[in-house]
């Protein structure tokens, strides 16, 4: 078993709230950023349960007591939501199993932290949409978890993440990364500079938004990815959206852009050939319905007229980010080819002037589900 040894598992294991006798453990999931095990207890005649313990990456979360702080409050605000619906907390909320000292992490002697969840049996996640329903159950998922969180005091929750989505300083990022091409590689680049140069309105147009008030600071999840959410193997509906690590304030835009970004492309995010890439006006309509269908009446006005350019400021963002990563020698994300940075920025501008292109087409589609 790589990572932690299995003994040290069972010993950190010990010191959290579960019931029953420990039966199995071993690696879980696909994740690239904590250490996650799935442990099994027996619990006398009755079976067994699975719960989920997790180490929480320190290189990424330097303050794990206000990532935890977060989570801890998030989800005890979606269980009581659930429960005024009669629904299942079980199922539709992540649970947190306290420590036996009744906290929501623990730390180890080697400063490491730990913390634990109850597993959510029958359900999946995907990591690609099977169906064009999968990404339909995702909207829905994302939607009521804006809904459900709306009047959550966002300006109470860390920033886990510093600046994740400050476009704007995610553009004065590139601009440095450009003037010291530490790498020498802006020369080979010069196209992809000029595109995010041309788009830098992209970088502004939220924050300018946000400093007028007119558009509100949300509790938004920030990674919302299809893989971050649970269908239910009997009824193929999302039923819970998970991995809140990145649970901060922010803004709906963002939440419902990155889904886009991700979810309705027609290709892969390293696609060398651009003619596949594309963003797919089914899967964005798809997605509009089931995400306004779901915040109700939560979202103002500008918020909706807005989530297009959600879209847009995202993908660009994500660009930006790849070009940095590729001037500076690709520090950040993980690379498999020399220009893989340079491959996923070409597809996210190319995502971007597709945006443009479809403009009109995706602002009727929004609002032709605008309440």
């Amino acid at each position: 078993m790589t990572g932690t040894p299995k003994e040290e598992i069972k010993r950190i294991a010990d010191q959290f709230a579960f019931t029953g006798e420990l039966v199995s453990c071993g690696p879980c999931g696909s994740g690239h950023i904590n250490e996650t095990y799935m442990l099994r207890y027996r619990i006398g005649e009755m079976g067994s349960i699975k719960v989920i313990l997790q180490k929480i990456n320190r290189e990424i979360f330097q303050k794990p007591e206000e990532l935890m702080e977060n989570i801890a409050g998030v989800t005890g605000h979606l269980k009581k939501k659930v429960l005024q619906k009669s629904g299942d907390p079980e199922r539709e909320v992540l649970n947190l199993i306290p420590t036996k000292e009744g906290k929501a992490f623990l730390t180890d002697e080697n400063g490491e932290c730990w913390r634990a969840y109850i597993f959510i049996t029958d359900a999946v996640s995907y990591d690609l949409a099977e169906k064009p329903e999968d990404f339909y159950e995702s909207a829905v998922a994302f939607g009521k978890f804006q809904e459900m969180l709306a009047d959550y005091p966002a300006e109470t929750l860390h920033e886990t993440i510093k600046d994740f989505h400050d476009t704007k300083k995610r553009f004065q990022t590139l601009k440095n990364a450009i003037e010291k091409d530490s790498c020498h590689r802006a020369a080979s680049v010069k196209e992809e500079i000029a595109f995010a140069l041309q788009h830098e309105y992209l970088a502004n147009v939220f924050g300018e938004l946000l400093a007028k008030g007119e558009v509100p600071l949300r509790v938004t999840h920030n990674d919302t990815k299809l893989n971050n959410v649970m269908i239910d193997l009997e009824t193929g509906k999302g039923i819970c959206v998970v991995d809140l690590d990145t649970v901060m304030p922010g803004l709906a835009m963002n939440d419902f852009g990155d889904s886009i970004r991700f979810g309705a492309s027609t290709a892969l995010e390293d696609e060398k050939d651009l003619s596949k890439v594309s963003c797919d006006m089914e899967l964005y309509e798809i997605y509009v319905k089931g995400f306004l269908e779901s915040c109700g009446d939560k979202l103002s006005a500008k918020e909706i007229e807005m989530l297009p350019m959600g879209a847009k400021v995202m993908t660009y963002e994500c660009g930006i980010r790849f070009l940095t990563d590729y001037l500076e020698g690709d520090h950040y994300f993980k690379i498999d080819r020399e220009e893989h940075n340079l491959d996923r920025c070409r597809t996210q501008f190319k995502l971007v002037a597709d945006i443009e292109q479809k403009w009109d087409t995706m602002q009727t589609i929004v609002k032709k589900y605008q309440k």
